[in-house]
């Protein structure tokens, strides 16, 4: 497929391929997404913030200030206002100033609550772009889509006074943004609401459902892949005859591409930070470490920025793999694995076989063989951390005649679970996990296991030099904890030929 003459870009949303190559040969940002509360007056069918926040735990002035800075001394340029709602954060506009103050460009996704003439005046002072929630034009609907009797008032309300403000500026700056998703609500509408956009120089920013938070509830919203497809194509046709605007169609967003885990990442309003909202993985906290050292030490984030190594199945065979993995957020709330391909992307519709999900067993991805291999099942992986069960059986080593497990096997569970981390992680490679178990320190056994307990083993890398690490696990069976402390092991990469 010839991409050469496609310009994937909404001016504004998007930064220039080379100040995305020089922030990662850096290892910087150029945005952070903050999250300054999750206290929201909608209830979305489709937000991922199924579960509302509490403002005794949030970040306050100091900490949000800080990390701004730390944010900018990582080469951010842009910072985007998230929420929950952000016009109900009672220092939003303090927050918008100080970031102002610092030359730094400012972005607010907003359902519009609050959003007087005056208060889209001072928005406009500050240079905010502004991103408007709107999903239609009916406003049974849009009530319907907000989970809010009058939310259709309260958007067309802020609409008008942005625009009354000056909204869209000169040259786009700031820009207002209209931020739709694309459901079964309003799926008929989405090309004349696009339109309606673009003639008032509105950019439209509009969306697939991630299937996570309230949309796992309502699954009757989201858009098959095919009729995805047809409305990318549609919109595409047009932006081309009508507005002289091309773009190659790809998940998750229509004429722009997501590449944000390259240069950008999530602070929620915990302190918490993830790769993005649709991928909830926990790499750290800025109340503990510096932002710098959490995105520099993240094996989530360094496999996200080389996406071109890691991404798994048809997303990382795909022709336009270059520019595009899909959206890591369907691909993780769908499969459980970062790295797998996104399910919903119609390029891959004919390869569902091919792509990764877990659970899954691990008997492709560690070199042990029955009766050796204990560990049955990767359940879950995370920031160097992974989620197995394995169910004794009487064949296994180390089982007596009365069906005990010897204590001396759970050294060996937690090493082969580390093991299915590291050859799941490995499998876009071909290899399979290669180490052995170099000793103990601190590892406390609480309880015996037997025949047909099954057991849950939750496992993380707690330190790394080279080679060998130090594994910290946990194995319980139900609520019960039978064991844990910390291993340590020598790790590499096998040949992916199966040998041992």
């Amino acid at each position: 497929m010839d991409t050469s003459n496609c310009n994937i870009s909404i001016p504004g949303f998007e930064f220039a391929p080379e100040l995305i190559d020089a922030a990662m040969a850096r290892r910087g940002l150029l945005s952070i997404e903050i999250e300054l509360s999750r206290l929201c007056n909608f209830r979305c069918p489709y937000c991922y913030a199924s579960a509302k926040g509490d403002a005794a735990t949030e970040l306050d002035d100091a900490q949000l200030r800080d990390v701004i800075v730390q944010a900018q001394e990582l080469g951010a340029r842009k910072i985007i206002v998230l929420g929950g709602e952000p016009m109900l954060h009672p220092r939003l506009f303090s927050t918008l100033e100080f970031i102002h103050e610092r030359g730094l460009e400012s972005e607010m996704f907003t359902n519009g609550t609050g959003i007087s003439a005056r208060k889209a005046r001072l928005l406009y002072d500050l240079q905010v772009n502004v991103a408007l929630k709107m999903n239609t034009f009916d406003r049974r609907t849009q009530d319907m889509l907000a989970g809010h009797d009058g939310a259709y008032d309260i958007i067309h309300t802020a609409l008008r006074n942005l625009t009354e403000a000056g909204y869209p500026g000169p040259g786009l700056r700031p820009f207002l943004a209209v931020s739709t998703i694309m459901c079964s609500l309003n799926e008929h509408e989405l090309v004349k609401l696009w339109i309606w956009l673009r003639d008032r120089n509105i950019l439209p920013y509009f969306e697939m459902v991630t299937p996570q938070g309230n949309a796992v509830e309502n699954d009757w919203l989201p858009l098959d892949p095919e009729r995805n497809r047809q409305i990318f194509e549609e919109i595409r046709r047009i932006d081309r005859e009508r507005y002289d605007q091309t773009w190659l169609p790809q998940p998750p967003l229509v004429a722009h591409r997501c590449q944000r885990h390259k240069f950008s990442c999530l602070v929620n309003a915990q302190g918490e930070v993830m790769p993005c909202v649709g991928v909830p993985i926990v790499v750290g906290n800025v109340r503990e470490r510096r932002l710098a050292d959490i995105l520099a030490d993240s094996e989530v984030v360094h496999d996200l920025r080389n996406h071109r190594q890691w991404i798994k199945g048809p997303c990382g065979q795909c022709e336009i793999s270059e520019q595009c993995y899909g959206c890591r957020g369907a691909a993780y709330n769908l499969t459980g694995d970062y790295l797998g391909s996104d399910p919903r992307c119609w390029r891959n519709l004919d390869r569902q076989d091919e792509v990764d999900r877990l659970p899954a067993p691990v008997a492709s991805d560690i070199p042990h063989q029955p009766p050796m291999r204990i560990v049955d099942t990767l359940l879950a992986v995370g920031e160097r951390s992974a989620e197995t069960l394995t169910e004794i059986r009487p064949d296994m080593p180390f089982v007596d005649a009365y069906g005990k497990l010897d204590e001396i096997m759970y050294l060996e569970i937690v090493a082969q679970s580390i093991a299915a981390l590291n050859g799941f992680r490995e499998r876009v490679n071909g290899n399979r996990s290669q180490g052995y178990l170099l000793g103990a320190k601190s590892f406390r056994v609480h309880g015996s296991a037997a025949v047909g307990d099954v057991l849950n083993v939750v496992v993380r890398k707690t330190a790394k030099f080279g080679d060998f690490g130090i594994i910290n696990g946990i194995i319980r069976r139900g609520e019960t904890v039978l064991a844990e402390g910390e291993i340590k092991v020598w790790h590499t990469n096998g040949k992916g030929d199966g040998t041992e």
